[in-house]
């Protein structure tokens, strides 16, 4: 039982470190990294959150959500924002 809690808590270690998709860091990950390591949900969240669209997080970003009506933001848009512009 201890290894499984072991491993169980390795595994959310390792993943805490890694970039939210669409965010700035995540962007210029990307981009450092060659192309023939995509793979198609990379591609298109590449080009929805960095060359579509500002990174989340960005100032951009952070400034074109306030002018949204609060009422039309999604869960995900309303914990980035958070996560990114407040804190």
């Amino acid at each position: 039982m201890k290894k499984v809690s072991l491993a169980l808590f390795a595994l959310l270690a390792l993943s805490a470190c890694k970039d939210e998709v669409g965010t700035q860091g995540w962007c210029d990950n990307m981009t450092e990294k060659p192309k023939s390591e995509w793979n198609a949900q990379d591609a298109l969240d590449y080009a929805k959150h960095c060359v579509l669209q500002d990174a989340i997080g960005s100032t951009e970003w952070c400034s074109d959500l306030e002018d949204k009506p609060k009422g039309d933001w999604s869960a995900n848009e309303a914990t980035s924002y958070a996560k990114h512009c407040v804190f």
